[in-house]
């Protein structure tokens, strides 16, 4: 006859057999989000596995090279490449064979080591980052402090072509490595296209603004590094504003359009893109 007891050892599963003596094992049970249960486990990755029930246990395992771990009386468990939800309903149902009687099953991942991404360039924090679960890029964007000041419109999400990517008309593939270019200005404007699930080992880089500049009637004219979405205003104001003699409502913008330069007149409320130019003529009277 199977045993109902199996040793886990330690003192984690002393531990929960006296909660469960002591009837607290309902009100101290911990249901993991369910980005968390939809986490693809892999090597490295550190479990808390906790079998709740009568002579509930719990213990931590680590994920071998092989996408495998050693589970009391159940032997080798095949984890890599399951989601922490399906590693916890294969578990259950094991266990619920002879074993335990309704067994509950809750996997927590402690130490997240198999997956990762890296975030390079105009953010405030940039490194190497645990992808936790299914991210987007606006999550990721947000672990590494936002972007900063100085950083261009787009955003560039780089992986090895093989690993796949969403078709766009911002995708571009030279057979090794596929780039993903985001509009960050749609992206706070709420673009949900513009926002990409990521994958393990992408690389997403946010480059510097391509200055912009300012001619004419301001007390500054210059070169100048301009964030995402800074308006006409905001630039001029940078500038120094416009000189007495300037004529703020003829103020026109020269820029590249398909590889062909055109003036466009603009309002104070207009945006910039890097590689503007903006001209601010003089007043007629």
């Amino acid at each position: 006859m199977r045993s109902s007891r199996p040793h886990f050892g330690a003192r984690a599963g002393r531990v929960v057999r006296a909660l469960v003596t002591a009837g607290l094992v309902g009100s101290l049970s911990w249901a993991p989000t369910a980005q968390e249960t939809d986490y693809a486990l892999g090597a490295q990755d550190v479990l808390n596995i906790t079998v709740w029930g009568q002579g509930g246990v719990s213990d931590r395992f680590t994920i071998e090279t092989d996408g495998t771990f050693t589970f009391p009386m159940l032997g080798r468990i095949t984890a890599g490449g399951l989601t922490v939800r399906e590693l916890q309903d294969d578990l259950t149902r094991r266990l619920a064979d002879g074993y335990f009687k309704n067994p509950h099953v809750t996997v927590i991942v402690e130490a997240y080591q198999s997956q990762h991404i890296f975030i390079v360039g105009e953010v405030r924090n940039p490194g190497r980052y645990a992808l936790t679960g299914p991210m987007t890029l606006v999550e990721a964007l947000a672990l590494a402090g936002s972007t900063t000041a100085d950083a261009g419109r787009l955003a560039l999400v780089r992986r090895p072509a093989t690993a796949g990517a969403q078709a766009g008309p911002l995708t571009q593939s030279d057979g090794e490595t596929t780039e993903i270019r985001v509009d960050l200005i749609g992206l706070r404007d709420g673009a949900i296209s513009d926002n990409p699930l990521l994958q393990d080992g992408d690389t997403i880089a946010v480059p510097r603004a391509t200055p912009v500049y300012v001619f004419g009637h301001v007390s500054r004219p210059g070169e100048y590094t301009v964030g995402v979405g800074t308006t006409v205003r905001q630039l001029l104001s940078l500038a120094g504003g416009v000189t007495r003699r300037g004529a703020t409502g003829r103020i026109k913008i020269m820029r590249e359009v398909d590889g062909t330069e055109r003036e466009i007149k603009v309002e104070l409320d207009d945006r910039v893109d890097p590689g503007d130019t903006i001209v601010v003529p003089e007043r007629f009277f």
